[in-house]
């Protein structure tokens, strides 16, 4: 209890934050949470409650609409769009398909503003079987309480994670109690107990507490039969004490039990007209007395509670089948009004096929995408297809569910429903849709021709007889190139893939078509890519997911500087949409664009966001690839220790998900590491690997994006012969794709292979026009040059370069070069003064960003919605980023002194 004091107490503060408390049923988490709640209370806070009902999981926005419903009127505090958002997930709005997670920011400014007026306790027991939609929203708020006077407290069974198998939250296991405790507790409980009885309760309870305290009321009356009874797991003799209670009820309590254990909502009145519709009789409220009397329920205004989770389970598993089935149909026709939630019951009503009710779930899937809940869309036809004949509806239910699936990226649910569709009537057109996305999700077909040629046949015919079937065959033809790009096909697979999507191509310069093909194959695409987007520009790009495919492509073809206006372009649209884990992925995809632009302080900003919204939506590979990105600049500030723990860390969780193709970019991060700490023989093997093909890390194209790393690595160490080999490789790739990058690297390479008496006129001619979209090279290239004629006794001529070095690094907040180039110029006579700390290096990349928003004159509100942050976090970051900048006020905020890279 003192660890969830601890957290209401510091929540109550302004400090709040979020604990999910793990144990097997009866551990007592119902206990605790409703103990700190009224503590909470007590204190001045207000409670929002909600309770998993495993019968409704599949209802979108079922258990968050519970917590909040209490609070809906104050929903008129939120902005138009947020608002507009909450209302359309709870289906009382006519806007379509708000992202989940512009559900989530309204949720999170909902909770910030009652907390203004006073604190906020927000208590989710059985989270378990909280529908998915509203886990993923809590769990966002959840991470999102650290500035708020809010706490939120989760309980979750053991063995049943649901949405929060793994979302990062702190925890709490809750284990059996020691037998002292265990006797303390029933000795408390049940003072009169005979030894015998005593000793067999607690073995029986085997340090249980909801047991200790519940088993000794069944002896009363009874109790020899009860300790006579045959031994039973703790679990199943509770639920047979709670049943022995109901059983003990009148029927017409017995009823409403049973209607309510079916129910989610716990609404009295639906929970009564079922109930009479059941029985046939005309029931009324105090038919539930005799179950509040017995201790199984609570009855709080319009609401009904079941006092523990354990009582719904045990009435519900207990009854009759046909008697559950009977009162999910009376649930059904109860809930007429209730279009999503009577399919769900109207589908648990049935015990074989029923193809009416099967329709009815696809419409409750259609609404599920119109509130913004893939997933529960995705459910609602799977269970359709379960409900429907095989030449019924059955495989386009399916068909459907598996698109969604692959919208969601989940290709393993993806597959597994098109692997039951293929046995299903199809239409003619369905039929090929089927084999599409098959194809495009069995992995086979990234390496061989003959599968591909598979999916190029029924990519033309589906673009010759659907007025979408172009766009829908790019669309899975875009994780193929993808596959192409991270794996090793054969040039075959490669030319069928691309040649595929060219003539699926919509117009010229698509953009989808430019992708694909870069992925596909870059070397040899490159140089048609780069000569087709000379006509395109963001703006001309629609759609931001489009725009972070082709800006993602360019970085694919070493095209950083080309791709960075089409990522800039996507992540404000993407941003401006809500779609955070598309977000996640093209910010992660700015990060490393910017580190080969010399953008480090943006890189940062996008990586640290990057990493926190990939981890929010539960795409970890992408959040890994920011890791490596953060960990990539914390070395070039001189954060050693920091960049050794994100590489290590990082490197084993790639390889416990199976995620080898991303070691190469661990191991650019390695060498960059190396490189500052001046260990070059060190960087050199760490580069080799990702080239080498018989290297767990070989990644050719990822390679490249550290070659002039290697190069100088080589040539730092006497590996003369093989910096020349990797030079004349560089160059032949440069000449073939026109990669701007690959060709400023080849500029920044030459002078340092080059002998002596050849160095000095290549070293001019990369400084003077090579390198000068470049600036961390160019930077580089400079203290490369100035070392070179330092150490050729040319000390004056030396120190410019040298000096501009210098200003360059600080400038770029790359410390640890920065320091190398200081060494340098003291070497050669000039006395140089340790660098003035600069002002932006003591926020975080989150506090920067920050700052920049409000130096643009947005509001805390504004800044919020960008950052998917509650206003009143905004204001708490902002109150720690000026005594950091030394000013006092938003109104000292300059954009200009906050590094515009």
């Amino acid at each position: 209890m003192g660890v969830l004091a601890d957290l209401v107490a510091r929540g109550l503060a302004g400090a709040g934050g979020a604990l999910l408390l793990r144990g097997e049923a009866g551990m007592g988490k119902t206990a605790l949470l409703g103990a700190a709640r009224d503590a909470a209370v007590a204190q001045g806070a207000r409670a929002l409650s909600a309770v998993g009902v495993q019968s409704e999981a599949s209802v979108p926005f079922a258990g968050l609409h519970q917590l909040l419903r209490p609070v809906l009127d104050r929903a008129s505090a939120l902005t138009t769009r947020q608002r507009r958002a909450l209302l359309a997930a709870f289906g009382m709005g006519e806007d379509t398909a708000p992202e989940l997670f512009a559900v989530g920011l309204a949720s999170l400014e909902l909770v910030s503003g009652l907390a203004e007026s006073a604190p906020v306790v927000l208590v989710i027991d059985d989270a378990q079987w909280i529908d998915r939609p509203s886990g993923e929203v809590l769990t966002f708020v959840a991470r999102r309480l650290g500035a708020e006077r809010a706490v939120m407290l989760l309980a979750a069974r053991d063995g049943h994670d649901g949405v929060l198998g793994d979302v990062g939250l702190p925890e709490l296991q809750l284990g059996r109690l020691g037998d002292e405790a265990a006797g303390e507790l029933l000795a408390a409980h049940a003072s009169g107990l005979g030894q015998a009885v005593r000793e067999r309760l607690l073995a029986e309870a085997a340090g249980n507490p909801l047991a200790l305290v519940e088993l000794p009321t069944a002896l009363s009356g009874d109790g020899a039969g009860q300790v006579a009874a045959p031994w039973l797991p703790v679990t199943r003799r509770l639920e047979r004490t709670f049943l022995s209670r109901a059983a003990n009820l009148p029927a017409p309590a017995r009823t409403m039990l049973l209607v309510a254990a079916a129910d989610d909502e716990g609404d009295l009145g639906e929970i009564v007209k079922a109930a009479q519709l059941l029985d046939g009789t005309d029931l009324t409220v105090g038919a539930l007395e005799p179950a509040v009397k017995a201790g199984l329920i609570e009855v709080h205004g319009y609401d009904v509670r079941f006092r523990h989770p354990l009582i719904r389970s045990a009435i519900y598993q207990a009854a009759a089948p046909s008697r559950r089935l009977a009162a999910h149909a009376a649930l059904a026709t109860a809930l007429e009004g209730h279009r999503e939630r009577r399919a769900w019951h109207r589908a648990a009503a049935c015990a074989g096929q029923d193809d009416a009710a099967a329709v009815e779930l696809e419409a409750a899937a259609r609404k599920a995408l119109g509130r913004g809940a893939p997933r529960a869309a995705a459910e609602a036809l799977r269970r359709a297809a379960r409900l429907s004949a095989d030449d019924g509806n059955r495989g386009r239910f399916l068909l459907r569910a598996a698109e969604i699936d692959f919208e969601l990226g989940d290709a393993d649910a993806a597959r597994r429903q098109l692997a039951e569709a293929r046995s299903a009537r199809l239409e003619e057109g369905e039929r090929l849709r089927l084999i599409l996305w098959t194809e495009a999700l069995n992995e086979e077909s990234w390496y061989s021709p003959e599968r591909v040629r598979v999916f190029a046949d029924v990519a033309d015919q589906l673009a010759g007889s659907q007025s979408d079937g172009a766009a829908l065959a790019l669309r899975a033809l875009w994780p193929l190139s993808i596959g192409c790009w991270y794996g090793n096909p054969a040039q075959e697979t490669r030319d069928l893939v691309v040649k595929t999507a060219r003539r699926l191509q919509r117009g010229d310069g698509d953009p989808m078509v430019l992708s694909v093909a870069a992925c596909a194959d870059p070397v040899k695409e490159a140089a048609w890519v780069l000569g087709e987007l000379r006509d395109v520009v963001p703006e001309s790009v629609a759609d931001p997911a489009e725009q972070h495919a082709l800006g993602a492509s360019l970085t694919a073809i070493w095209a950083f500087d080309l791709s960075w206006p089409f990522l800039c372009a996507s992540v404000e649209g993407l941003r401006g949409q809500g779609r955070l884990g598309l977000l996640g992925e093209a910010l992660a995809s700015q990060a490393w664009a910017a580190i080969h632009l010399g953008k480090h302080r943006l890189a940062a900003a996008a990586a640290d966001e990057a990493a926190r919204l990939s981890r929010d939506t539960g795409r970890l590979r992408w959040a890994l690839v920011a890791d490596l990105a953060l960990a990539t600049l914390a070395s070039e500030r001189g954060e050693q220790e920091r960049a050794n723990e994100l590489i290590r860390a990082t490197e084993a969780e790639l390889l416990s998900v199976g995620a080898q193709s991303i070691l190469g970019f661990a191991q650019f991060a390695r060498a960059r590491h190396a490189l500052v700490s001046n260990q070059h023989g060190d960087a050199y093997e760490q580069l080799a690997r990702v080239l080498d093909p018989s290297d767990v890390a070989h990644h050719p194209h990822v390679g490249y994006l550290g070659i002039a790393d290697l190069i100088e690595a080589a040539v730092r160490t006497g590996r003369d012969e093989a910096a020349r080999d990797h030079l004349a490789r560089l160059d032949a790739l440069a000449g073939r794709t026109g990669s701007p990058y690959l060709k400023a690297m080849a500029a920044y390479a030459h002078p340092l292979v080059a002998p002596d008496d050849a160095a000095e006129p290549l070293y001019r001619r990369a400084l003077d026009g090579g390198l000068s979209r470049w600036p961390f090279h160019r930077a580089r290239l400079l203290l490369a040059y100035g070392r070179w004629l330092r150490r050729r006794r040319r000390l004056v001529e030396s120190r410019p370069p040298l000096r501009a070095a210098m200003e360059s690094f600080d400038a770029l907040g790359i410390r640890a070069f920065g320091e190398d180039a200081r060494a340098e110029l003291r070497a050669a006579g000039e006395a140089v003064a340790r660098p003035a700390p600069d002002t932006l290096d003591r926020l975080t990349p989150q506090e920067l960003q920050i700052a920049r928003l409000a130096a643009t004159g947005l509001t805390n509100r504004e800044i919020g919605t960008q950052l998917f942050l509650s206003h009143r976090t905004v204001g708490f970051h902002l109150s720690r980023i000026f005594p950091k900048l030394g000013i006092t006020s938003r109104n000292q905020l300059r954009l200009g002194d906050l590094g515009g890279d």
